[in-house]
């Protein structure tokens, strides 16, 4: 039997009910919408939906369009960095042999985007050569337009100008990732940001592991915010341990987590072993 696809889009918008209420109407008219999660700190919507590679194109570009009329970046601040109004689309395979369908998905979606939404859209990942969202978002709308004028970067699709509110896309095709925060009681990003430090792979932490330290004005804390981009290799439970003591290190208090979206069950039922000692509990 074939599985559905999964995508987890990314909407600039976490502040106004209202406008994550319509997204969510439009990405579930057509494919099967999961679960919404929404910060006011990062002033970031996330979506999981599921569905055929017609569904979730369908849905997807119901979506974009929403959030194109919806969400204007000239007013938009917040903790997660992004360069536009539908910030990153991916299309996910739900077992690995399925990545070849997720990739022709994402291109299709990806000249959709620009054929019928005029949006400039970006491959990133394994359809991109390989960059992350990170190598586009760096300085944001403003910075991204510079680099496209000047010729360090061009759209995959669409046309060479941002759009002026909705920016542009960022769309790929990805394995299952775990989104995954935790929060800490420091009056000093700085903290936040040197614990990310000691857990990310760039830095010589764990293997797949993406992170970042923000403040959370809202909340009164700061944040490592992750993505664990293969679960299998850097267990979930072990790195949150990691950012335990290394917080702990520093001063600051872990007051809690947050799961952004869904994750595989695979990662849980791994922590339930490790926390209840259960040896060769698979």
């Amino acid at each position: 039997m074939e599985l559905p696809l999964e995508s987890v889009p990314n909407f600039s918008e976490g502040r106004d009910g209202a406008t994550i209420d319509a997204l969510a109407e439009a990405l579930g008219e057509h494919a099967d919408l999961l679960d919404v999660h929404a910060d006011v700190d990062h002033h970031r919507s996330v979506f999981t939906l599921v569905g055929t590679e017609e569904e979730l194109a369908e849905s997807l570009l119901a979506g974009i369009a929403c959030a194109k009329e919806r969400i204007d970046l000239r007013r938009h601040e917040g903790a997660h960095p992004r360069i536009g109004a539908a910030d990153v689309v991916p299309l996910v395979p739900l077992r690995p042999e399925d990545m070849p369908r997720a990739q022709n998905a994402a291109n299709t979606i990806a000249r959709r985007i620009a054929e019928e939404l005029e949006l400039p859209v970006f491959l990133y990942g394994t359809l991109g050569g390989g960059v992350g969202p990170a190598h586009f978002r760096r300085g944001g709308p403003e910075g991204l337009q510079r680099r496209i004028s000047s010729g360090e970067l061009r759209p995959d699709f669409g046309p060479k100008q941002l759009h002026p509110g909705a920016g542009g896309v960022l769309v790929g095709a990805r394995g299952p990732l775990i989104a995954f925060n935790v929060n800490l009681r420091s009056a000093d990003v700085d903290v936040a940001r040197a614990v990310a430090k000691t857990v990310r792979e760039a830095d010589g932490g764990f293997s797949g592991v993406r992170a970042l330290g923000l403040d959370l004005p809202a909340a009164g804390l700061v944040q490592v915010s992750m993505n664990v981009e293969d679960w299998e290799a850097a267990a979930l439970h072990e790195i949150v341990s990691r950012v335990v003591e290394e917080a702990s290190r520093r001063g600051a208090e872990v007051v809690g987590s947050e799961l952004v979206g869904l994750m595989p069950a695979g990662a849980a039922a791994a922590a339930a072993g490790s926390a209840l000692h259960i040896e060769g509990f698979d």
